[in-house]
């Protein structure tokens, strides 16, 4: 029997955990290690072990979660045959310093494919995931579940798991109304609330089999609304990827976002409204180089303000999608957009920075006049009101995709920025009567 350590972020580690090696007679795992630059880190306010009710009746006392820094201290400690990486939106230099570490520890390297690991449910499934963090994919599968819903189509949308927090409590989480969203994090609202405002069931959670299961009994079509560029854990009918010319490369460089694009059925090229042609061209070459046969189409992401007037001339404080800022390597996102577009002027919140957020914008330094939507704990959140608080603008720009102002108190007004995607060659109607066989 092999003993695996499974590399990951609390999200896709966990799903190849109870998918591919729980019951196998072949393969036991020993140890998770936890990434230092997603989620909440190695060390941040997670639980340090994979509970026996979820591992499995060979785990009694479940299974240890230790930081990725430890990995081969923890090779030798477990005498483990195998690293298995399984996170995301990881440079594919990267992935390869993690392979070397475990070869040199001893152990042989695995990345679980899609073949094992993807699950099959009883109706369609149309998957909307990316190359990169902050492509815009959540943009798509709104329009596309907002279409399908308005056709009468029984929609249930599955999200890549953030399982912060008591993972057996969390094993299928459902959200379906604002009640449900209360106590989540800023980065949990940021995926799951636009779509409840919109009507759409969300489902997430760790055990994916059964979120699975559950969704198809209550939904006629899956949609899966992919984080970070990971694989889609459902096996898709119809799979649509996000390319963003904005980092105009990064679609071949990253893992396993490049998986993606291979095998994508439709490419959208998004942003194409802040892009240079150049930028555009690049990407569009790379995915014809790659997957001549996958259909392309082209997109802005639409920025909007319900009062332009709020922001015109003020000194503003852009508060962006964390996420994508950082380890989705973005330098700006929408509110900067909106910031911009009406001559604000942005102050730098790096000398008023506080705690986690500090530290933060210490270690992503590519970040200029923007601060990052940070939120997995209490203590980060209370760390960005007292930044935006010591930063004391005349109007903080929130270009999250949740409402900023219901987590934070602070004095100056938050401006929510909206932005939705906007097809240049397609309407989310006519994309869909194109692809009707595809998810009947």
């Amino acid at each position: 029997m092999k003993k695996v350590v499974i590399v990951g972020a609390a999200g896709r580690d966990f799903h190849d955990s109870l998918t591919v090696f729980r019951d196998s007679p072949d393969h036991r795992v020993v140890a998770f290690t936890a990434a230092p630059d997603q989620n909440l880190g190695e060390t941040g306010d997670h639980v340090d072990r994979f509970p026996a009710e979820l591992a499995g009746p060979d785990h009694p006392d479940g299974i240890p979660i230790v930081p990725e820094s430890e990995l081969e201290a923890t090779v030798e400690e477990y005498g483990a045959d195998e690293v298995v990486f399984s996170y995301s939106d990881v440079a594919h230099e990267d992935v390869m310093h993690v392979a070397s570490r475990a070869l040199a520890a001893g152990a042989d390297f695995r990345l679980v494919g899609p073949d094992e690991m993807q699950l099959d449910a009883d109706v369609p499934v149309l998957a909307v995931d990316a190359v990169r963090t902050g492509c815009g994919k959540s943009q798509v599968a709104r329009a596309l579940a907002d279409e399908l819903q308005s056709r009468g189509r029984d929609v249930a949308v599955i999200r890549e798991p953030m399982p912060y927090g008591d993972l057996t409590e969390k094993r299928i989480e459902r959200f379906a109304s604002e009640a449900d969203l209360d106590g989540l994090t800023i980065e949990e609202r940021e995926e799951y609330e636009q779509h409840v405002e919109r009507g759409h069931v969300v489902y997430a959670g760790v055990d994916y089999a059964a979120i699975v299961e559950r969704a198809s009994e209550e939904a006629d079509v899956i949609v899966w609304d992919g984080g970070n560029n990971e694989l889609p854990f459902v096996r898709p009918d119809l799979h649509v990827v996000l390319a963003d010319p904005l980092r105009a490369g990064d679609e071949l460089a990253y893992h396993p976002g490049e998986a993606n694009l291979r095998d994508a059925d439709v490419v959208v090229v998004n942003k194409e409204n802040s892009a240079t042609d150049e930028q555009i061209e690049t990407v569009v070459g790379n995915v014809r180089d790659v997957n001549p046969d996958a259909e392309v189409l082209h997109a802005d992401s639409a920025v909007s303000v319900p009062d332009p007037d709020a922001l015109r001339g003020k000194e503003v404080l852009v508060v962006e999608d964390g996420p994508s800022l950082t380890h989705g390597g973005t330098s700006f996102g929408a509110g900067t957009v909106a910031a911009e577009r009406y001559d604000a002027t942005r102050l730098d919140p790096r000398g008023d920075a506080v705690g986690s957020v500090a530290d933060t914008l210490r270690e992503y330094d590519h970040l200029d006049r923007v601060l990052p939507a940070m939120g997995y704990t209490d203590e980060q959140v209370a760390d960005l009101e007292a930044t935006i608080r010591n930063v004391d603008p005349e109007v903080v720009v929130a270009g999250t995709p949740h409402s900023l102002a219901d987590l934070v108190d602070v004095d100056a007004p938050v401006v929510d920025v909206t932005y939705s995607v906007s097809f240049h060659d397609t309407t989310p109607g006519a994309f869909l009567d194109a692809h009707a066989d595809d998810l009947r």
